[in-house]
């Protein structure tokens, strides 16, 4: 089946893989003049908005394209809040091992060690078949209407939980089996995590997320919302269609209840904390080495996505790990190479007239080898 529009997906890793090419240096003025007309290229392919930042030799860069708003001229703020989608994913994923490296948890506890009964299977499903996309379980984003169904509109109040969510999934047949012989994506495995991390640690995932990487780290402008439905301080609008049309009327959806993504995808951050975290994480600072290289190893041979990580190899041949994102709204990218010598992170707000996606992979190479 031909796969939803992006925009329209709450959660995926559909990254570019290219083919290695020789990278040209050339003056870092012109390396920041290139980056503009890229970004100026994912907006006049399909975005209202788009906001990025780039860290290399040269330092930071911060740019913007579009406006912040429909009907309006205001310039994206560049130091903005989105939502960041899957790459909550990554926070989770490394709360989880930070749990296995305390001896808390394990990579091969059955499911139903800690959630008995949640799924079926759940005695031969393991919290590594959650992490890496390898359980087979069925992903509950398919069970939810989208836009423009008049009642996808119906739940933007709606408080959603996980278990709700789960229920959904598990009502359907599982993708393959048995777990761990093939990858597929998807966004039940995460709302699992969340719950095995409350149960390990009596707290709820959004509180130990907090405690453990975004108050240690400093990031000031990320959190995780639960069923507030505001982005607080400066950000960009959010749109969703209201017909299936070439090009769709909008309507603002920046606004919404996020507990339907949860676990999978609720957080609000910035493209300085996502660079920050993504640095501490690459670093060691957040995982011993050996639970970082868990995280690197994909789950079936030939995958780009392990524990929780992707990555994409630029077409200069530069691997960048990292993690993107759909949050109905927002679209996020944020990768690193692996010596943290270049990180970009890219978040755009889509229009509905086009698919964006080569244009923010070009983005991205430019920034990485450019």
């Amino acid at each position: 089946m031909k796969r939803a529009p992006r925009a329209l997906v709450m959660t995926t890793t559909a990254l570019a893989l290219t083919a290695p090419a020789a990278a040209t240096a050339v003056p870092a003025e012109l390396d920041r003049a290139d980056l503009q007309r890229r970004l100026d290229d994912v907006a006049a392919a399909g975005a209202v908005g788009v906001l990025a930042e780039v860290r290399d030799e040269h330092g930071v860069w911060r740019g913007t394209s579009g406006v912040s708003e429909l009907g309006t001229t205001r310039d994206v703020p560049a130091r903005g809040r989105f939502r960041v989608g899957s790459i909550t994913k990554t926070f989770v994923a490394t709360v989880v091992l930070q749990l296995v490296d305390e001896g808390r948890l394990r990579l091969d506890d059955p499911v139903d060690e800690w959630l008995p009964g949640a799924v079926p299977g759940g005695d031969r499903i393991t919290v590594r078949h959650l992490l890496d996309h390898t359980s087979g379980l069925y992903d509950f984003q398919d069970t939810l209407p989208m836009p423009p169904s008049p009642e996808f509109f119906d739940n933007r109040w709606r408080t959603w939980t996980a278990t709700e969510v789960v229920q959904r999934a598990v009502a359907n047949p599982p993708t393959f089996e048995p777990p761990g012989s093939a990858f597929a994506y998807s966004n039940t495995n995460y709302t699992l995590l969340g719950q095995v991390i409350e149960e390990v640690t009596g707290r709820s995932y959004g509180t130990v997320i907090e405690r453990r990487l975004i108050d240690p780290l400093r990031l000031r402008h990320t959190e995780l919302p639960g069923t507030a439905p505001w982005i607080r301080g400066p950000h960009p609008h959010g749109y969703v269609p209201l017909a299936q049309e070439v090009e769709p009327p909008l309507v603002d959806f920046t606004e919404m209840n996020p507990s339907v993504f949860g676990a999978s995808g609720e957080m609000i951050s910035t493209a300085r904390d996502l660079d920050r975290f993504f640095a501490a994480l690459l670093r060691g600072r957040l995982l011993p080495d050996h639970l970082l290289d868990e995280m690197k190893t994909p789950g079936v041979d030939g995958g780009r996505y392990g524990l929780g990580l992707a990555w994409r190899d630029t077409t200069c041949g530069v691997r960048v790990y990292g993690n993107d994102g759909d949050a109905l709204t927002y679209q996020s990218w944020s990768f690193s190479t692996e010596d943290r010598s270049r990180q970009v992170t890219l978040a755009l707000t889509p229009d509905f007239s086009g698919d964006p996606d080569d244009a923010v992979d070009a983005f991205l190479d430019e920034a990485v080898c450019g």
